[in-house]
């Protein structure tokens, strides 16, 4: 009787998922990667530095008893708009606090090799309703392994914040962990270097917005809403999120190759983007691409990239960058070899805007 009653579950189950569409994809890379990173000399005098030390401390531990009031009010059921409002100002009263220790804070220097790895599942999930509309979602585990500190937005382990859609025709509204209209603007990703990416110094809106996260435990992401329209060579993306009360939007269009996208963004924080723009095409045997943002307080920063084949199998990657809040130009490049059935050989090297240096070689496969 146990058996006949497991397969009848088993065809059940079987059926659910035979009415949607499941799918499953992602990558594992491995290998080695070298960070060199520059010494900063202090800028405050002791006092100066104490004094944004203890602010710090105080600020990162209200941050922390705030987000543990929203924890513990959502699961007894009583949290409330003034509850998140308040772990939100706390947040960003600790970033500010700890950016303007970092800002006057000497670091020493340091330089190490290191093994590094990533395992990312993804899982897109879909089922479209008798009037045509397109429910479904996106999940993923992700796994980062280092010897040294792990890879900045990417700790954690499980499965991170769920994306979920409902799309018709050229519409999609999103709602969860969002993309975000300024990170999933044309030109801000314009290569992707080395292996790991080499501290993306290349991505001009250097992360002063909302994005998808493929942090762990389910809670990473910036749990917004957002509506993409897409009409031949033209989109539209717009976006808010509590997160420093965000409200971003981009439009881009399409022309003879060439595309070019303008991103404008409303927040509560002085260091996040406001406004960008992109243009990227085809020179020649080259991809080219030019991004700048106006990072608020922290400046503009400018990105010019490009990529091009030099073989039947590889391909390499370069650019230059420079940002008002950091000391240095930034400049990289790298290369990626085809070895078939969605593996490759893949390395760069980039001299960092903070000034350090970092190099990484390794594999990548597919999925």
């Amino acid at each position: 009787m146990k058996k006949v009653l497991f397969a009848t579950t088993a065809l059940v189950a079987t059926a659910s998922v035979a009415a949607a569409d499941v799918s499953f994809s992602g990558y594992g890379r491995f290998g080695v990667i070298y960070q060199d990173t520059p010494a900063v000399a202090a800028t405050g005098t002791a006092a100066q530095i104490a004094a944004a030390q203890a602010a710090a401390t105080a600020s990162a531990a209200a941050s922390a008893a705030a987000a543990a009031t929203v924890a513990t009010n959502t699961a007894n059921g009583t949290l409330t708009a003034a509850d998140i409002a308040a772990a939100d100002a706390a947040a960003a009263t600790a970033a500010n606090d700890a950016a303007a220790l970092d800002a006057i804070d000497g670091t020493a220097g340091d330089d190490s090799v290191d093994i590094t790895s990533r395992f990312r599942l993804q899982i897109d999930v879909s089922a479209e309703s008798d009037s045509g509309i397109t429910f479904g979602a996106r999940a993923r585990i992700q796994q980062n392994e280092t010897d040294a500190v792990a890879e900045a937005g990417n700790s954690g382990t499980g499965i991170n914040g769920v994306r979920f859609f409902a799309r018709s025709g050229g519409l999609e509204v999103g709602v969860g962990n969002i993309f975000g209209a300024i990170e999933f603007m044309p030109g801000q990703y314009p290569i992707d270097l080395g292996l790991t990416g080499l501290g993306y110094d290349y991505t001009a809106y250097a992360f002063g917005a909302d994005a998808y996260s493929s942090g762990g435990a389910g809670s990473a992401g910036s749990n917004g809403v957002e509506a993409i329209y897409s009409a031949g060579d033209l989109s539209i993306h717009v976006s808010a999120s509590d997160t420093n009360d965000r409200v971003a939007g981009h439009i881009a269009y399409t022309f003879s190759g060439w595309t070019a996208a303008l991103g404008v963004q409303d927040s509560d924080l002085a260091t996040d983007t406001e406004v960008t723009a992109s243009i990227g095409g085809s020179i020649g045997p080259a991809d080219v691409f030019l991004t700048w943002a106006d990072n608020g307080t922290n400046g503009d920063h400018v990105v010019l990239a490009a990529k091009f084949d030099v073989g039947a199998a590889t391909n390499i990657e370069a650019y230059i960058a420079d940002a008002d809040n950091q000391p240095d130009t930034g400049y990289g490049i790298d290369f990626n070899h085809d070895l078939g059935g969605g593996t490759s050989l893949r390395g760069g090297i980039a001299k960092r805007l903070s000034g350090g240096t970092s190099a990484d070689f390794g594999v990548r496969f597919n999925f």
